[in-house]
């Protein structure tokens, strides 16, 4: 491949990292106390919810589906553990309640991904349908917030380490390593991709897809249930709206970061640059006082550009590797000829 097609394919795959520094530079000039140690520990932060769900949203559409229902599964996850524990065993450990939750995150994500891959459901109505019941269930089984959580279980959200870091920074960049390393040195990150980029081929090579798919979904839940006790940690308290509104940011971090809508594309490292993009801009317009509405407007307005931005980068994909093909045919007939 000519290096000059190889450069502009690889500026389109890290997008995010170019628009990441165009901003940052940007509020760093007009945004007071941007530049602060405390204010970029704060995005940092504040990401870290947003973070784990980006991951689990990117890993589904990575397959080609989407899974809205993370955002019920961060609240329902961790209350029915807390719950279950303290209506069954009072004064259990930490651990268990904790390990209980992934669980219940796990489960979601395997009847998710069971009844998209098995009963043919649209991937988009039955994780509608998920997260619809999902907060339902938390309305009905928790009309007050769940206060009184154990040291152990709050730990992750709001206990600081290294330098009075928050916990769950690193948790969220340990995570994204994790993954990082899953999805370039493992069977299951190449599956995946191929799942997604063309599920008929790769069960013609032997790929199982439906399995492919199931475990991004278990995985997605397991994601949205660490989220769910990093959001607990953080506000020593599960309410029943907790986590509302974060599925179409996840999906718009995701999109940002260069999933591709039809799956197939992206890397653990743009969901990262999605991540930050979009806590970056959350921070300075709340920095600058922009009015809380308007705040909104500017989310919206971010999806909106994640939907361009994916249509674009995929036409501009195409049409480099397209006349890429015709220079090397063209070359090829120059050098028969």
């Amino acid at each position: 491949m000519n290096k000059g097609v190889w450069l502009q394919l690889t500026l389109l795959d890290n997008l995010i990292w170019v628009l990441f520094a165009f901003f940052f530079i940007i509020m760093s000039i007009y945004v007071p106390n941007f530049l602060s140690v405390n204010n970029i520990t704060n995005i940092f932060y504040h990401s870290s919810i947003l973070g784990v769900l980006v991951l689990a949203q990117g890993l589904v559409l990575l397959t080609g589906n989407l899974d809205l229902s993370v955002e019920s599964t961060l609240c329902f996850a961790p209350g029915i553990a807390i719950l279950v524990t303290n209506a069954l065993v009072p004064g259990i450990s930490p651990i268990i309640q904790i390990a209980l939750a992934l669980f219940i995150g796990m489960v979601v994500g395997w009847l998710n991904g069971f009844l998209i891959t098995r009963l043919k459901m649209n991937a988009l109505l039955e994780s509608l349908s998920m997260m619809t019941i999902l907060r339902g269930l938390v309305l009905f089984l928790v009309p007050f917030a769940i206060t009184g959580l154990p040291q152990g279980f709050t730990v992750f959200g709001n206990g600081r380490w290294l330098f009075n870091i928050p916990v769950a920074i690193f948790v969220m960049l340990g995570l994204y390593l994790i993954f990082a390393f899953i999805m370039g040195a493992t069977r299951f990150g190449r599956f995946l991709i191929a799942s997604g980029g063309n599920p008929r081929a790769s069960f013609i090579a032997g790929v199982k897809v439906n399995k492919i798919i199931i475990t991004a979904f278990v995985l997605s839940g397991l994601l949205a249930a660490i989220a769910g006790i990093l959001a607990a940690g953080r506000q020593g308290s599960i309410s029943n709206a907790m986590g509302t509104g974060l599925a179409i940011q996840s999906l718009s971090g995701a999109i940002l970061g260069g999933i591709a809508l039809s799956g197939g594309r992206g890397t653990v490292f743009g969901m990262l640059g999605g991540t930050l993009l979009l806590g970056l801009i959350d921070n300075s317009l709340t920095l600058a006082g922009v009015n809380v509405y308007l705040l909104n407007v500017a989310k919206g307005s971010l999806i909106l550009i994640a939907l361009v931005l994916d249509s674009a980068k995929t036409i501009a994909r195409a049409s480099l590797l397209y006349r890429e093909k015709l220079r090397i045919l063209e070359k090829t007939g120059s050098a028969i000829r």
